[in-house]
């Protein structure tokens, strides 16, 4: 990293993979800005960070709504300075046969997953294409690259995610930004992970110790690990990788 301070903003950063994202950013030296739709778990994660000596604020907003997303843009720029770097990791699953899939659910999955990478891009590019410096990294999943039964709307949503990834990369990279995405597998300790856990048995897929199983490194990944390739996506070992999804899964899925 930059010996200069520089500004991340981290969506869905109140807890789980965000939390951990966000961790690690502060640890590497950026003032970050915690942005979640949850109020308490923003400012805890922002505290908790000041508190361990790094700069943080926290920023309550809802990433699928367009003004909300430029709001945040304003506000975490306001309070920390230009932003170098944005981490799309907002999320939500829901389960169910894509055959009678609702179509409310279907619509949320696609606002909070899909629309909100494109919002929190459109507003942070102006600011990073001046600079002509900046990278964006965008949390997709092994799902988006797979058809999986009772997975299919959420699967939909990140293969759109990479999508986006590799056309923006070629868009912008004549600008001097850098855009890649990070596909997790199976990762523990999430709120997903439990959603999936608890709702999952009513399709009768498998538990989190029973994947476990299918697992070539015989375990569930951790939040950290997401936010490793996180960091080295952002760092200068990386300066030569644009348009990239990189699986972090365990060898569960190797393309």
């Amino acid at each position: 990293m930059s010996k200069d301070r520089q500004v991340a903003i981290v969506t869905g950063a109140g807890a789980g993979i965000g939390r951990a994202i966000a961790y690690r950013l502060a640890k590497a030296g950026y003032a970050v800005a915690v942005a979640d739709v949850d109020a308490n778990g923003a400012n805890r994660v922002a505290q908790e960070l000041r508190e361990s000596a790094g700069q943080a604020e926290a920023i309550i907003c809802d990433v699928g709504n367009k003004a909300d997303s430029f709001r945040m843009v304003e506000e975490a720029t306001e309070a920390l300075g230009q932003i170098h770097l944005l981490v799309n990791n907002a999320g939500i699953v829901q389960l169910g046969p894509l055959a009678n899939f609702s179509e409310d659910d279907w619509r949320e999955l696609f606002r909070v997953n899909v629309d909100a990478v494109l919002f929190c891009c459109q507003a942070v590019l102006p600011g990073m294409v001046t600079q002509r410096r900046g990278s964006i990294v965008n949390i997709a999943s092994w799902n988006g690259k797979l058809g999986a039964p009772n997975f299919g709307a959420y699967s939909a949503t990140k293969a759109a995610v990479i999508s986006i990834t590799q056309t923006l990369a070629r868009e912008v990279a004549a600008m001097g930004v850098r855009v890649n995405a990070v596909c997790p597998g199976i990762i523990a300790e999430t709120a997903m992970r439990e959603k999936v856990q608890r709702e999952g048995q009513a399709y009768g897929l498998p538990t989190a110790s029973e994947r476990a199983k299918i697992i070539p490194l015989g375990r569930l990944g951790k939040p950290e690990e997401i936010a490793s390739a996180v960091a080295f996506l952002v760092s200068e070992e990386a300066s030569y990788m644009t348009g990239q999804s990189i699986n972090v899964t365990g060898g569960l899925w190797l393309h």
